[in-house]
């Protein structure tokens, strides 16, 4: 563990998301995954729902995940090309451990499904949190995968949502700090 965790504060502050294709192993082991989602399951949520889920893919299922997203991509782009399809591959292989993060909103609840699907960020957000705190890097990725119908169904049904993939390791580089906003163009006093 690289992290200073006496200041929680410096912890928060020191965060960066990691390039999935950049880390390596090692990844958390089984104990250490488990914390990470255990403090991923302390979110906010309101109703006590838990409108969210985790699915991990082990090392020994990214060749199948890879052959399901090539198929679900040839399935809705014929005509695609090489370079598309190892994107796919490389997509499935990166990092030693990947979470597949799922929105699953409770119908019927009083509580909007706006919420639901906030609380479903907020849990990624502790995922990535306390995998900062145990000393790797995260980085959660959507693009195409995440929006694929095929895809979603290998993971849930048609009643959720593919949150993202949140893709764990070890940075084989210094994290890059990127350009946050401007303080005073994101943060106002309300004065009506």
């Amino acid at each position: 563990m690289f992290n200073d965790l006496s200041s929680p504060l410096a912890l928060l502050q020191t965060r960066r998301s990691g390039k999935p294709r950049d880390l390596i192993a090692p990844g958390p082991d089984d104990a250490q995954l488990r914390q990470i989602l255990e403090v991923a399951l302390r979110t906010p949520d309101h109703g006590k729902l838990a409108p969210w889920r985790f699915v991990i893919v082990p090392q020994d299922k990214r060749e199948k995940l890879a052959a399901l997203l090539e198929a679900a991509y040839r399935a809705e782009k014929p005509e695609a090309g090489r370079l598309e399809i190892e994107a796919m591959h490389q997509f499935a292989h990166q990092a030693p451990t990947l979470v597949v993060a799922l929105s699953k909103p409770v119908a019927g609840s009083k509580i909007p499904v706006w919420e639901q699907e906030l609380s479903a960020g907020a849990a990624i957000m502790n995922l990535l949190h306390a995998t900062h705190a145990l000393g790797f890097a995260g980085g959660w990725l959507t693009g195409w995968p995440s929006f694929n119908d095929d895809v979603r169904d290998a993971f849930g049904s048609a009643d959720e949502r593919l949150a993202g993939f949140v893709f764990i390791g070890t940075p084989s580089r210094a994290l890059e700090e990127r350009p946050r906003p401007d303080y005073n163009d994101i943060v106002s006093t309300w004065d009506r």
